[in-house]
Parts: C-alpha cells; structure tokens; sequence
C-alpha cells in the first residue's frame, strides 16, 4: 500500500517530475526545497521515506540526514549528482537505505522506492 514520501530537492524540475511519478503510482508527496525545509517537514509529517538531494542550499542533505535520522529511522533514498565512489560510499556509511546518482533512470527509482 503506497504511503507518504517527502523529496528534499533544490531543482524544481526533478522535484516535480519524482513528485509527478510518485503520485501516479499512488503515493502522496510533499516537497522541500532546502535543507532547512527538509528537516521541519521530515521531523512534521513523519513520511514513510524520504528522497534526499545532497547538493542543497543552507544545510547540505549529510545535515539533513543527520538531523532526521537523530529522531527518526524513516528510509532515505539519496537521490544526487554527487557520483563519486567516496560520496556514494560516505551516504550508505552514514546509514542511508538506498544512494541513486543523477542522472538517473525513473523507472529504477521507482522500483527502488517500492523496494524500500
């Protein structure tokens, strides 16, 4: 049964396309646009998983995670242009359920989404 996600993401577009696709599949969706944002809405809604942009202005998506993972054990998908072996590793050492580098496929996330 489809549940609330929450997309911590900068850029619009992809936020509104993963939002887009989301909700056809049947989930509901809230969005935020900046670190700060993220963390109130993680912390307010008490989503069933969060998709985490790294990249974010005021505090980067390691500092959202931290702050949310400190009161919550919701499923994070890392969802970021960072590609490196060491930021992919850093994000599922961190404790991240999932790390998806951009560009990515949407069919993949989805099939990780529901996997999580």
């Amino acid at each position: 049964m489809p549940g609330t996600i929450l997309i911590v993401e900068d850029d619009p577009d992809i936020a509104d396309s993963v939002a887009y696709s989301l909700r056809r599949e049947g989930y509901e969706v809230d969005t935020a646009y900046d670190g700060a944002a993220g963390v109130r809405a993680g912390l307010e809604l008490h989503p069933d998983l969060v998709i985490l942009d790294l990249m974010l202005p005021g505090l980067s998506g390691f500092g959202v995670f931290r702050e949310l993972r400190k009161r919550s054990a919701t499923p994070v998908i890392m969802l970021t242009a960072r590609a490196s072996e060491s930021d992919r590793v850093a994000g599922l050492e961190l404790g991240a359920d999932d790390y998806i580098t951009k560009p990515f496929s949407m069919r993949e996330l989805l099939a990780r989404v529901k996997a999580q």
